[in-house]
């Protein structure tokens, strides 16, 4: 939640110019860090694994990892790690992918690598975020070897998110009631992932939890081609909670439509919040 599991979470609207920071006002981002104690979807050491299936078939596994951060320079920096497996014997799909990712304490990407296995080799893609130079570097190689195949340098007239960091993008912004056109990086291009925060409260049940869980809503168009072939409309249920870990979603892919679903979780202190009725005033 992965390029829309982790981009599965932004709609076609009317949208804010929220999301979409003017390059000259950077200085004036990088101010206090946003994670505090009362913003608990930053979580350190949050691993969170979710199954991914298509019609009746369990077909891969997503796990994302928020494994730290640092201080540098005065301004705090997340360590995300992401990783997406098909599961064996799956006939029609075989995935292995690595994210690794340094997102800024303000939610935008500094630097992403992707690390695909072809055959016995990985095959990786690195993004450079220069920000203050209004570019952004790639790098194509084969890891182990030294061996660099490509190199590319898009412009950049904003501060933009890659797949992963959207997945921390949307979790922190989900209950904003906001509609944001949000600027992203994804498979070597430029995108966006229109992003309909105006959340519904609802409830559904997972296999891993024996109950309701209280959830909100949410709609999206990925105006990119993701993962999985993942591009058009998604949709996400996220915890009703300071936590908003995404707990399902649903996309369009080059193979139909899938489901992910939340199967495990390591977060210190935290349950799925149970569904209960509002009382009626």
């Amino acid at each position: 939640m992965i390029y829309r599991f982790v981009g599965a979470f932004a709609a076609v609207g009317i949208f804010t110019a929220a999301a979409h920071f003017d390059l000259a006002s950077i200085s004036s981002l990088h101010g206090n860090n946003i994670f505090t104690d009362e913003d608990t979807v930053f979580q350190a050491g949050e691993e969170l694994t979710y199954n991914v299936s298509f019609a009746s078939y369990d077909i891969g596994q997503v796990r994302i990892s928020l494994v730290g951060d640092t201080l540098k320079d005065g301004k705090f920096f997340y360590r995300a790690i992401a990783h997406i497996d098909s599961y064996r014997d799956i006939p029609f799909v075989t995935l292995h992918t690595r994210y690794e990712d340094s997102i800024d304490g303000k939610i935008y990407s500094t630097w992403f690598r992707s690390r695909d296995r072809k055959d016995s080799r990985w095959e990786y893609v690195a993004y450079n975020f220069d920000y203050p130079r209004s570019k952004l570097y790639l790098e194509e190689g084969i890891e182990g070897n030294d061996r660099i195949t490509g190199r590319d340098t898009l412009l950049l007239d904003t501060l933009y998110q890659d797949g992963l960091s959207l997945f921390y993008f949307a979790r922190a912004n989900v209950l904003t009631r906001q509609q944001l056109r949000v600027p992203a990086v994804v498979n070597r291009k430029k995108g966006y992932a229109d992003i309909d925060f105006t959340t519904e409260r609802t409830h559904d049940e997972i296999d891993a939890v024996p109950y309701p869980i209280d959830l909100v809503h949410l709609e999206g168009e990925a105006g990119f081609v993701g993962i999985f072939g993942l591009t058009g409309g998604f949709e996400g249920w996220f915890s009703n909670d300071a936590a908003r870990v995404p707990i399902i979603a649903k996309m369009k892919v080059i193979i139909g439509s899938i489901r992910i679903e939340l199967m495990k979780w390591k977060r210190k202190g935290w349950m799925p919040p149970r569904y209960r009725e509002e009382e009626p005033k």
